[in-house]
């Protein structure tokens, strides 16, 4: 029996390191009422030298969870090798990592060794934050005959972030969901955060953005773990994170939300109007350089733009960055349009 409220789970160890270690962890998890059991065998590391996962070995220490817990087991797989030996062993549910998922032509070797096969398989998104690559790797898979697919958001890598190891980028795990609604979207917190502290209020976020389920790295022993120690959370404090975390389900709160959406609608398409409008005036002063031969490109009154616009985001408090990127985008198609 569960003992706390959520959708899917899917915990355990960063990597599969000993059959006692995964077993201790399973059980652990499985009377808490965790669903499925996740733990990495075969592990790509960004340099060599690292430890890279124990392989095949470990697969049957997932099917020994399976044995004592009843919990179905997944685990990662990168080539067609991984997919054959997962299979064999009996693993439930694969799942294509990040460094996979950036590669066409590694998506599509695994999309062909599945062929005619009835298996569950989650795609991470891409590491870096290209929703085409995400949606090129549901679209193999789909054409191989694959089915049953899920998607794991697990943010994306940036030399900007310094908060998360790889930032969430919200918007695109939601544009994903937009464009694939029926298939579910899990949160890998861990990988965001990239230290367990973060975890929760990143668990707290994906709940709040109506994700499907979690996927959160677990170990009996964190900080001596033989990878990323840093981000998995003792089985005890992932209970304690997963009781904590608020659903928003009350039928009155849904129609009191529908009253603000209608406003932000009105403002949308206000919005919509007006850049309209500001798009028709750069096509007439795009005809009025053209015929008395005046550049089309002219970077001080961009500037000025830019400057006042960031100054006027500041009086309205509103995000300067967030401006600055709207203008910019506003500028470089107002050019276009004046180039029409």
């Amino acid at each position: 029996m569960n003992t706390f409220k959520h959708p899917l789970v899917i915990a355990g160890p960063c990597s599969a390191e000993s059959l006692e270690q995964v077993i201790g962890i399973a059980e652990a998890l499985s009377s808490a009422g965790v669903q499925i059991f996740r733990a990495g065998v075969w592990k790509p590391r960004t340099r060599p030298g690292g430890f890279e996962g124990i392989g095949k070995e470990a697969l049957e220490w997932l099917k020994e969870v399976k044995k004592k817990t009843l919990m179905a087991v997944t685990t990662e797989v990168a080539n067609s090798v991984h997919v054959e030996e997962a299979l064999s062993a009996g693993i439930d549910i694969l799942w294509l990592g990040a460094r996979t998922t950036v590669n066409p032509f590694a998506v599509q070797e695994i999309a062909d060794s599945l062929r005619g096969v009835d298996v569950p398989v989650f795609i991470k998104n891409p590491i870096n934050p290209d929703i085409e690559l995400w949606c090129g790797a549901v679209q193999r898979l789909r054409n191989a005959g694959v089915s049953d697919l899920g998607l794991i958001h697990r943010g994306f890598s940036s030399y900007q972030e310094k908060l998360y190891r790889n930032s969430p980028i919200w918007q695109i795990p939601i544009e994903m969901k937009r464009r694939f609604p029926q298939l579910p979207m899990i949160c890998d917190p861990s990988h965001i955060a990239g230290s367990r502290e973060l975890v929760p209020q990143l668990c707290q976020q994906a709940m709040d953005l109506s994700f499907d389920g979690l996927m959160i790295e677990t170990h009996i022993h964190p900080d001596s773990a033989l990878s990323d120690g840093q981000q998995q959370l003792e089985p005890k404090t992932l209970i304690r994170l997963l009781q904590s975390l608020e659903f928003r389900e009350n039928d009155d709160l849904a129609e009191r939300l529908t009253v603000f959406r209608d406003r932000i609608d009105k403002i949308d398409r206000s919005l919509m109007e007006l850049l309209s409008e500001r798009m028709k005036i750069s096509r007439e002063i795009g005809v009025y350089k053209k015929a008395h031969r005046i550049p089309v490109l002219q970077n001080r009154r961009y500037d000025t733009i830019l400057q006042e616009s960031v100054t006027q985001a500041r009086e309205l408090d509103l995000p300067p960055d967030f401006v600055a990127t709207l203008m910019k985008a506003i500028h470089e198609e107002s050019v276009k349009q004046q180039m029409s």
